[in-house]
C-alpha cells in the first residue's frame, strides 16, 4: 500500500502504474492547473489488482485514466474536479493493445469536470476489447458530459472519423449516477457500428440540466441499453436527426414511448428538466412496448 500522498503540477501524468498486480494507492492528492494539458492524476495501464481509495485529484487532464492491459482495478471514493473525470482509454490507437476488463468505479463525486464517466476508442486503428465495466454510485456537479461512451474519439481532429472503432465494449453498466449537468446532452453513448456495444445497462440515474439550452437529452448509437429505474421521462435522441427527440418513460417493466417531437417544441412548451409530467406532451401518441 502507497498512501498520504501528494503531487503537484507534474508536467505529464503525476502518477503512473504500468505493469503493476495487486497495489493501492490510498489518500492521494493531485494538483495541477485547470488548463494544463495532459497531466493526468494517476494512470493505469497492463496492471492487475490496482485499488486507488479516498484520494482527491484536481487537474488538467483526466483524473484517473485507465489504458490497456488494465485488469480487475478497483476505483473507490475519488473526488475529482476540475479535469476530465475518470476515464478508460482512448483504446486502439496502438496494435496489439491488450484487453481491459474488471474495472469498477464507484461512491465517487465529480465537480466542474469536462466528463464524469467515460469510455473512449479511436475511430478505425486497431482492435481491442473491453469488458466487465460497472460505474455506480456516482455524483456528478456541473458537469460537462456526465456519462459518456466513445467510439469516434479524436482529439486533434486527425482522425479516420470514416471508420469505424475496431474495438469492441461489452458487459458495461452505469447505475445510480446523480446529479448536475453543465450542458443539455447528459447521456451520450456512441457505439462502434462495426462492433456494436453489447449488455449495456443504465440504472437510477438522475442527472438534471437547467442551463439556457435546455431540455436535457441522452443519445444513443449502435446500441441497445437496458434502463431501469430512471427518472420518470426521458428526451432521447435517435438516429441523424439533430432536430428531434422521443419521449420515453419506464412504467411497471415496459417502455411507454410518445411521438417523436421537435427541439424547438420541447424548448417552448415543456422544459425544465430531465424528467416530465405526461399532461405536458400534448398530442403525443403513447404505445406499449416490450423493454
Amino acid at each position: 500500500m502507497i498512501q498520504d500522498i501528494t503531487t503537484r503540477d507534474s508536467k505529464q501524468f503525476h502518477v503512473n502504474l504500468l505493469g503493476c498486480k495487486n497495489i493501492t494507492l490510498e489518500k492521494f492528492s493531485v494538483r495541477a492547473p485547470q488548463d494544463s494539458p495532459n497531466t493526468d492524476g494517476i494512470h493505469i495501464g497492463r496492471s492487475d489488482g490496482v485499488n486507488v481509495i479516498d484520494s482527491d485529484i484536481r487537474t488538467g487532464d483526466d483524473c484517473i485514466s485507465i489504458g490497456d492491459g488494465t485488469k480487475h482495478l478497483d476505483i473507490k471514493g475519488v473526488t475529482c474536479g476540475p479535469g476530465h473525470g475518470i476515464s478508460i482509454g482512448s483504446l486502439g490507437k496502438f496494435e496489439n493493445e491488450e484487453p481491459v476488463e474488471g474495472i469498477t468505479a464507484s461512491k465517487c463525486n465529480l465537480t466542474d469536470t469536462t466528463n464524469g464517466v467515460r469510455i473512449k476508442t479511436w475511430a478505425g486503428e486497431y482492435a481491442g476489447t473491453a469488458s466487465d465495466i460497472h460505474f455506480e454510485d456516482i455524483t456528478v456537479k456541473n458537469v460537462s458530459c456526465p456519462i459518456i461512451v466513445d467510439q469516434k474519439y479524436c482529439p486533434s481532429n486527425k482522425c479516420k472519423m470514416n471508420e469505424e472503432s475496431n474495438v469492441k465494449l461489452s458487459k458495461i453498466s452505469f447505475k445510480n449516477i446523480r446529479g448536475t449537468a453543465a450542458l443539455p446532452e447528459v447521456v451520450k453513448i456512441i457505439c462502434s457500428g462495426k462492433f456494436p456495444c453489447e449488455n449495456v445497462e443504465l440504472a437510477d440515474i438522475d442527472i438534471t440540466y437547467s442551463g439556457p439550452n435546455g431540455p436535457g437529452v441522452s443519445e444513443c448509437k449502435n446500441v441497445k441499453p437496458k434502463i431501469t429505474g430512471c427518472g420518470s421521462f426521458w428526451f432521447i435522441r435517435m438516429g441523424e436527426r439533430e432536430d428531434a427527440l422521443y419521449v420515453i418513460e419506464w412504467r411497471d417493466g415496459f417502455w411507454l414511448y410518445g411521438a417523436m417531437i421537435s427541439v424547438s417544441f420541447a424548448q417552448r412548451e415543456v422544459w425544465n428538466s430531465f424528467r416530465w409530467r405526461l399532461r405536458d406532451i400534448s398530442g403525443a401518441r403513447i404505445e406499449r412496448v416490450q423493454n
